[in-house]
């Protein structure tokens, strides 16, 4: 089936409001992920944990992500069902696990095992509203997913700014967030499915096979792979590189003043995932996201150099990461769309997910000792060798094409 509709802006039909609420139930859901890091220096403060159970707390949610996407990627979940309920339910079980948090005991075991399950179960908000947006245009395919991922980088920074708005008090950022994936799950029930969405009509676990087979799907993966070396590690860590940086140039309030710049540097480029977007529809997918990366790469070494100095200066530097740290990601998910089987869209995304996600696993967690072990602006030179790798990929996945 061709693609009628015009590609940008959308057409003032139901695929403008289906898309349109699908963006705002990501932002809502997807305000979960980044609670702990946001909310961390009061529940220290509170009640005195350790680094070790601070980057718990943050990488559970990646675990669970990861665990969470392998079982919906090998059961095609997302391609046998509604993904539209899929979504629901996966919503609500985060929103669920992140209330919790209000009732069990600061930075112990089961804190972190709900942050684990938040994380599993929006293995079922995220790649799912992916499968439900591409299946609403294949033209503009590269805008229509820049969208989504603009939503979700949104609703990952907005724990920031709600902590910022609410000063020392911890519970209410999870209380607002929790509320917030509630509604944004349900949400998604008022939303359609667009004319291109194609339902697997058993299941085939099989078709996962298609990452190692199909050499298009390859790049597009190890593309993903080298961008998300360094993208969960500087969303989790860049308010504590912010207040370090900012404090030893010897600002009043760096706390404060980290929080504002790590939203300014997560939301704007949410963002610009969008007119990315745009211009990967007529560029080429593959060249706008090695685009990205090759400024993503400079910014962060930037960041490095001007760590400790100007307060200006290193705002500057690290919100330019920010802004070009994110769009690219969006472009690997719709090449995956793009050169998959349609039935098995759902799965290879989720799948996708599953192994960069598994990776920042790592990265999140190793990002803070390795601080610690060789200062911040060492380990922000090596987090910005990540997009080195993905540049390369694209080379080769531009040749191939």
């Amino acid at each position: 089936m061709q693609d009628q509709t015009p590609q940008h802006p959308l057409t003032p039909t139901g695929k403008t409001r289906s898309v349109a609420l699908l963006c705002v139930a990501e932002i809502a859901a997807m305000s979960l992920w980044f609670v702990s890091a946001a909310v961390l220096p009061e529940m220290t403060a509170e009640a005195g944990l350790s680094n070790a159970r601070g980057a718990a707390l943050s990488t559970a949610v990646q675990i669970g992500f990861v665990i969470g996407a392998l079982g919906f990627a090998v059961l095609g979940l997302a391609d046998r069902f509604d993904p539209r309920r899929v979504f629901l339910f996966s919503g609500l079980i985060a929103a669920a696990a992140n209330g919790l948090l209000l009732v069990t005991p600061i930075g112990g075991a089961g804190q972190i095992a709900l942050r684990c399950v938040t994380g599993a179960a929006l293995a079922g908000v995220y790649p799912v509203g992916m499968k439900i947006v591409v299946g609403w245009g294949l033209k503009d395919r590269g805008f229509l997913v820049g969208l989504l991922v603009g939503a979700l980088t949104l609703g990952s920074a907005s724990p920031h700014l709600i902590a910022l708005l609410g000063g020392v008090d911890w519970r209410m950022t999870v209380a607002i967030a929790s509320l917030a994936s509630a509604l944004g799950a349900c949400l998604v029930l008022l939303i359609g499915l667009g004319p291109h969405h194609v339902r697997a009509p058993k299941f085939n676990p099989r078709v996962i096979a298609q990452a190692w087979t199909n050499r298009r799907v390859r790049l597009a993966y190890a593309g993903y792979l080298g961008h998300m070396w360094e993208l969960y590690a500087f969303w989790a860590w860049c308010a504590a590189i912010a207040a370090t940086s900012f404090g030893a140039a010897g600002l009043a309030s760096p706390e404060a003043a980290a929080r504002l710049t790590a939203f300014c540097a997560i939301a704007l480029g949410g963002l610009a995932c969008v007119p990315v977007g745009a211009l990967a529809d007529r560029i080429g997918k593959a060249r706008a996201a090695q685009a990205m990366m090759i400024v993503s790469a400079l910014a962060g070494l930037a960041s490095a150099l001007s760590f400790g100095g100007p307060v200006w200066l290193f705002a500057a530097a690290i919100i330019l990461w920010g802004v070009f740290i994110i769009p690219d990601s969006a472009q690997f998910s719709a090449l995956v769309a793009d050169a998959a089987d349609p039935a098995s869209v759902g799965s290879l995304m989720t799948f996708q997910t599953a192994l960069g996600f598994a990776l920042t696993a790592i990265t999140v967690q190793a990002t803070p000792m390795l601080a610690g072990a060789v200062g911040w602006p060492a380990t922000m030179a090596v987090m910005a060798l990540g997009p080195l790798f993905g540049i390369e990929a694209m080379r080769r996945l531009i040749r191939h094409t």
